[in-house]
């Protein structure tokens, strides 16, 4: 009797082990390798496509001509990584500025654990969103000196945003804060060779 339950104990703890990455249903919370490096290394692209373009804003001229030259060729570079690759790329935040970014119950909680964890850079998840299986991946967006132009004290806000976002919630940050996320959804449907897609070139 002593030497069935010492077996079923084992069997127990290799269980566990067994099931340590996977989610409840026994799926691995991370994607194939070549899908996850592919994921990792296009959102790598786009936060230092976003960082070197913010790094060239002068303080003292930022207007509408400044958004459309650092903020929306970031935006539609996502957009082309998801259509590409077959992902759902969002950069959403706690403290949005467009309506549209803000973030989603499950998005929120990866925010949270941004926001909660200086050293936590990007998290992986095994989730389903819109009935469709698949992964999560999560990287933070941090708060540059550059950023502060438009994100920093309300007051400073450019004029055009005070005009044109009067819901605006995207200011107060200071440096090293978490501004946001970027957040991929990767359906279990896609391609798992995407990984030898070639990636959008950063300009």
């Amino acid at each position: 009797m002593h030497r069935l339950s010492s077996l079923l104990l084992a069997a127990g703890i290799t269980a566990v082990l067994a099931g340590c990455g996977r989610s409840p249903s026994g799926a691995s919370s991370t994607p194939p390798d070549s899908v996850r490096q592919k994921v990792e290394t296009s959102i790598a692209a786009l936060n230092e496509m976003r960082e070197s373009l913010a790094a060239t804003i002068g303080t003292s001229t930022v207007d509408k001509s400044t958004f459309k030259r650092v903020c929306k060729p970031v935006g539609m570079r996502a957009k082309q990584i998801g259509a590409t690759n077959g992902w759902t790329v969002q950069q959403l935040a706690k403290k949005y500025r467009n309506p549209a970014h803000q973030l989603d119950p499950e998005a929120r909680r990866l925010y949270e654990e941004f926001a909660s964890s200086p050293e936590l850079t990007e998290r992986w998840i095994r989730t389903t969103r819109n009935g469709r299986p698949g992964w999560r991946y999560a990287r933070r967006i941090p708060v540059r000196s550059t950023c502060l132009s438009c994100h920093g004290p309300k007051e400073d806000r450019p004029a055009f945003v005070k005009k044109g976002y009067p819901k605006d919630r995207a200011y107060g940050f200071e440096v090293g804060d978490v501004r946001g996320i970027y957040a991929v959804f990767v359906p279990t449907s896609a391609p798992i060779d995407t990984a030898n897609a070639a990636l959008p070139a950063v300009h």
